[in-house]
């Protein structure tokens, strides 16, 4: 595999995101939909692009090594290992049930992985209860060549064999904490307003896979121990934001209403009672967009960019950037840029416009901004002088 650098020089797509105040007659009388949303700014081109790893299928998930190595997960159950120009597929990941948007999802180091070596995978396992499957948390080590001493940390039940709303995205906070997300399985009226169910929810466990007693629902009788915060739609970003010290998501809504939302710590988030959104057939979801006792999201796109991924832009590399939040957007083939001052929107801008399918960002450990392109590979953003 050669090493591709070329110049920013991509086609802009078909399709052309509009802004809020733009959308159809069917949404446009919700409350705050036209104050939400700046128009977003073209493609700057200020940058080159780099590809790094070539010939990937679905590159959902991506982990930095100690090594310059990178771990990549492809959706449909290998991990890629890429290093110096070359892959490989290593031997040893668990039995995936690659169906609909399920498979091997995301891939993450634990703080301290120098010292003990621990690695965590989120993955659509059949184990347990029922046919089909449901979002699992595994624990392993890598040793060059393989996985080994896995362990399962959390597996959601019952199965199903429905094929949407796996989640799946994982991050530690500064206190040692691992949090990840599992969609409602397209179960919206059963799991997500249920704490006794998984689904539609995010987690908080210890990195072993203990359950902290402090807790929201910890002492709650039938609760599931695990979950942090509820009323989730389907997560399949999440950061540990480094100013705020807050875990942050992004989430797919339906038709309308994807959403940016701060977790709080037994928070509801209100899905499906509220939302900003519309049926996939245009008829009315609900007619709420907020209820007391339901948090309101720091930002919601109308209509649905399909959001992947989430990174925060730092500054030893990108000045001018630096700050900003980072969403790919499955559905527009773009890297949206957001400009926050304090945690309101005020700008939004295209990177990468018209490159293909955004599944993953994130920082690297040289602080340059990576992305992971479906039917491509993975690439990397370099600032032009």
């Amino acid at each position: 595999m050669i090493k591709l650098k070329i110049k920013y020089n991509f086609l802009l797509p078909a399709l052309i995101l509009i802004s809020g105040a733009q959308i159809s007659c069917a949404q446009d009388n919700r409350p705050g939909i036209s104050e939400n949303s700046p128009a977003i700014a073209d493609d700057p081109k200020n940058y080159t692009v780099e590809t790094v790893v070539e010939d990937l299928d679905n590159p959902w998930g991506m982990a930095f090594l100690p090594d310059g190595g990178l771990l990549i997960t492809e959706k449909d159950g290998d991990i890629i290992y890429a290093k110096d120009g070359n892959k490989k597929t290593i031997a040893g990941v668990p039995e995936v049930v690659s169906r609909g948007q399920g498979g091997l999802l995301d891939i993450i180091l634990h703080p301290n992985y120098s010292i003990n070596g621990w690695l965590y995978i989120t993955y659509s396992s059949s184990e347990g209860e029922g046919e089909g499957a449901h979002t699992a948390v595994m624990r392993a080590k890598f040793d060059g060549n393989s996985l080994t001493d896995q362990e399962v940390l959390y597996k959601a039940t019952p199965n199903t064999r429905k094929g949407q709303h796996f989640g799946s995205r994982m991050a530690f906070d500064d206190k040692g904490y691992l949090y990840f997300s599992i969609g409602e399985r397209g179960e919206r009226d059963v799991n997500p307003q249920d704490i006794t169910r998984d689904g539609g929810k995010i987690y908080r466990i210890n990195d072993d896979g203990s359950i902290p007693e402090d807790n929201p629902f910890f002492n709650e009788a039938d609760a599931k121990k695990a979950i942090y915060s509820y009323g989730h739609r389907n997560p399949q970003g999440m950061i540990f934001h480094p100013s705020y010290k807050e875990i942050w998501v992004n989430e797919h809504g339906p038709q309308g209403g994807d959403e940016i939302n701060v977790v709080k710590k037994g928070a509801n988030y209100g899905w499906p009672v509220i939302s900003y959104g519309i049926n996939y057939d245009n008829s009315i979801l609900t007619e709420e967009t907020s209820r007391p006792g339901m948090e309101q999201p720091l930002y919601y796109w109308v209509p649905s960019i399909a959001p992947c991924g989430f990174a925060v832009v730092p500054d030893e590399v990108y000045p001018d950037w630096e700050g900003n939040i980072l969403v790919g957007s499955l559905k527009f083939q773009y890297l949206e840029m957001l400009t926050l001052e304090g945690k309101k929107v005020v700008k939004r801008e295209k990177l990468l416009d018209g490159i293909g399918r955004l599944r993953n960002v994130v920082i690297g450990p040289d602080n340059h901004i990576y992305a992971g392109i479906q039917g491509k590979g993975i690439v990397k953003i370099i600032p032009n002088n």
